[in-house]
């Protein structure tokens, strides 16, 4: 990971303000330019930009050009920034003034003692014990006045270096480090008519930040691809398109290049995130994407001891697509949610199933499953099993396959031969392909409200 963030560094450009690569896993890779000036000796340098989730081990401070000898002596982080009841804590055992504000008459200032201030170290509180004329309160009897910080309290989670420099001097160096708390994630919304096998489609990234910091105007990449990491032994810190067949697409918003064994990213413009923000960018849009519906019936791999689990008859609906730009598509895509929809005869979308892809590379083929059929039933069962000798047993299959729909349909009728590797097929009433060692698919086309039998026996050979 330390080489792979070194890499970043080496390519990126040192601009003005911060940057962020959002992986996968959870993380990211942030930058930022922090203006730096040491005299002769040792200066201590802070930046107060860093995230609440930095992992300390990991970050880096130098100067993009390389001009600036220096060494750092010392890196430390902190993320005790200062709250209310942090800075209770400080007086617990001791009196403060509160300002108690009144509707209808003057304000007035309270003395109270501070027995318990409510704070936790770590997270998390409890209720306050204030001690007033005497008397046990369990809530503050008016907002706190504190005296001015002293010099070892901090706003913002802040990282300080102690930096030896044989000269003065003066320059930008670049910080950067991972931190937790970033998560991205793409998803897809395909658009279908009711009937047909064509689709419109739009994908998102999604963005979110959980990182206790607010990014203005960063450049953002996002990182896709099953990036290696080592497992941490201890918790470092408390987690809180078109291509387009389109030619008005010509600036695209996200550009794609490939980056290592990886993918990544970039999105054009700038983009503000907030703390505790999820924010999405358009990063494809195609139209007439051939999408093809397959029907597929897989009875058997159902049955365990015999036994038929009540989803056995069930059809399973598939959409089928390349990714080439042939069919509208062909850029490399992140792995994430796709989400289908149908437009019914008054023009108005219907949700009608998702399910999850991995990382897909250009070229190749998507299958994606959307749901079973209402109106397509199979029915599958052994009707004999027999040894012939003592290296052939022989099982023989009845499957039935209805298509109650109004119009034709083909149901790839799936078979796993699940007891041995080297078998054969024979009395077949309907050819079949051989997928792999376990498995043979039969293409089975039903008119409307037509009902076909299937027979066929399997022959294991040890």
């Amino acid at each position: 990971m330390r080489n792979l963030l070194s890499l970043l560094l080496a390519a990126a450009v040192l601009d003005a303000g911060p940057a962020l690569t959002v992986y996968n896993g959870g993380y990211a890779v942030v930058r930022d330019t922090l203006p730096v000036q040491v005299r002769q000796g040792v200066t201590s340098v802070a930046y107060s930009g860093a995230t609440a989730q930095v992992e300390p081990d990991s970050v880096i401070l130098r100067d993009i050009t390389g001009k600036a000898a220096f060494s750092i002596l010392e890196q430390s982080y902190r993320n005790d920034s200062v709250s209310q009841a942090m800075l209770l804590s400080f007086f617990e055992g001791k009196e403060l003034d509160f300002l108690r504000r009144n509707a209808n008459r003057p304000d007035e200032v309270i003395r109270g003692k501070v027995i318990r201030s409510g704070h936790v170290p770590g997270g998390g509180s409890v209720q306050p014990i204030i001690e007033v004329d005497g008397r046990l309160r369990f809530s503050l009897p008016g907002e706190p006045m504190f005296p001015s910080l002293g010099d070892g309290s901090i706003l913002r989670p802040t990282l300080t270096w102690r930096i030896q420099s044989p000269v003065d001097a003066k320059f930008d160096a670049e910080v950067a480090y991972l931190s937790n708390g970033f998560q991205w994630e793409a998803s897809y919304n395909l658009v279908a008519p009711e009937k047909g096998d064509t689709v419109d489609v739009v994908g998102w990234v999604t963005i979110n930040n959980q990182s206790g910091t607010t990014f203005n105007e960063a450049q953002v990449k996002l990182m896709a691809g099953d990036v290696n990491r080592a497992t941490n032994m201890f918790a470092t810190i408390a987690g809180g398109g078109m291509p387009m067949a389109a030619a008005a697409m010509a600036d695209r918003v996200v550009t794609e290049k490939s980056f290592d064994e990886f993918h990544l990213y970039t999105l054009a413009n700038p983009v503000t995130l907030r703390d505790r923000e999820t924010k999405q960018v358009e990063f494809v849009r195609a139209t007439g994407v051939k999408a093809e519906r397959v029907y597929v019936y897989e009875g058997r791999c159902q049955e365990f001891y015999g036994e038929t689990p009540p989803d056995a008859n069930k059809v399973q609906v598939y959409r089928e697509l390349m990714n080439t730009e042939a069919n509208g598509l062909g850029m490399p895509l992140p792995k994430g949610k796709f989400r289908f929809y149908a437009q019914d005869d008054d023009r108005r979308l219907e949700f009608v199933g998702e399910n999850r892809i991995d990382h897909t590379p250009q070229g190749e083929r998507l299958r994606v499953l959307t749901g079973n059929s209402f109106d397509l039933v199979g029915e599958h069962r052994r009707t004999d099993l027999r040894r012939n000798n003592d290296r052939v047993i022989s099982e023989t299959y009845e499957v039935k396959l209805r298509n109650r729909k109004k119009e034709p349909v083909e149901i790839r009728l799936v078979e796993h031969m699940a007891h041995w590797s080297d078998w054969t097929i024979s009395e077949n009433a309907v050819p079949y392909t051989k997928l792999d060692s376990h498995r043979a698919e039969f293409r089975v086309p039903l008119k409307p409200d037509e009902e076909k039998v299937i027979t066929f026996r399997v022959n294991y050979v040890w």
